[in-house]
């Protein structure tokens, strides 16, 4: 009996230290399978999406099960052709006009499932402080692309600048729907991203947010702010097939959170136009 009492002892201690070594080694190693950190990869444009994507959602995403990682294009076309394709889990770059243009011409399956704090379009100048200053002939330079060629045109006749023609689908305005030109304004179409270097060769640039904030532009320094309407409001993007995963409904839960709100509140996004789903 007493030899039998001293092997299960032994084997009681041996035990123990088994069970204390391997638990000390998951904890060491960030805890179980069930609570590890997936990383995920975000596709950003130039401009303020990313950092925000970085400093406020990626913290927020991290405690829901998400290490966040961001991917920067050049330009407003590889970072959806970058999601239909698998190549990124996300993108955060663009507004819904423009995923809905973008994802017809170009059969993708994309979702919005969420909207951010947005930069508006601007006119800025180096040659005039009003917009009233401008004067006949002046030369405006505006995107080429579709969606935020519209929104320029859309900007300009807020400002009485130009007029548009009646019952025009105003999310694909083009200059062949301007109406009325009072002014005489001479347009120089160019990719967005060559707007704010445009600014020293026209009297005045319609540079939409993204390119103004990677330019340093100051807000307070645009002759005029466009106010946003929601069709033009920054959204979260997925895959369609992918708008009830896991990453989809964390980031969701996110986005409408306060602890999202307080966070942008108290960040350099705070004199960002808010979602008018906050509202």
């Amino acid at each position: 009996m007493r030899r039998n009492t001293k092997w299960l002892i032994g084997l009681g201690v041996i035990v123990v230290l088994f069970v204390g070594i391997f638990g000390i080694s998951k904890f060491a190693s960030g805890g179980s399978a069930n609570n590890k950190v997936k990383t995920v990869t975000i596709g950003v444009a130039p401009g303020p999406y990313g950092e925000m994507a970085t400093n406020v959602i990626g913290p927020l995403l991290k405690d829901k099960g998400f290490q966040v990682k961001t991917k920067e294009f050049n330009d407003y076309v590889q970072p959806n052709k970058a999601l239909n394709s698998g190549e990124i889990d996300a993108n955060l770059f663009q507004h819904t006009a423009y995923l809905k243009t973008f994802s017809k011409a170009n059969h993708l399956k994309l979702t919005a499932i969420g909207k951010t704090p947005t930069l508006g379009m601007g006119i800025y100048s180096k040659k005039v402080k009003s917009i009233n200053d401008l004067k006949a002939g002046s030369s405006i330079s505006i995107a080429n692309d579709p969606s935020n060629l519209a929104r320029s045109l859309l900007l300009l006749a807020d400002n009485h600048l130009i007029t548009l023609k009646k019952g025009i689908n105003v999310a694909t305005a083009s200059l062949g729907d301007i109406a009325s030109n009072p002014k005489h304004l001479k347009f120089k179409t160019l990719d967005a991203a060559q707007l704010p270097q445009s600014q020293s060769n026209v009297t005045a640039a319609l540079i939409p947010g993204n390119f103004s904030w990677n330019a340093k532009l100051k807000p307070s320094s645009a002759l005029v702010l466009e106010n946003l309407k929601p069709e033009y409001q920054e959204v979260f993007v997925v895959e369609s097939s992918k708008k009830n995963s896991k990453f989809a409904k964390a980031v969701k839960s996110v986005l409408n959170s306060s602890k999202f709100k307080k966070a942008i509140a108290h960040s350099k996004f705070k004199d960002f136009q808010q979602p008018n789903t906050w509202k």
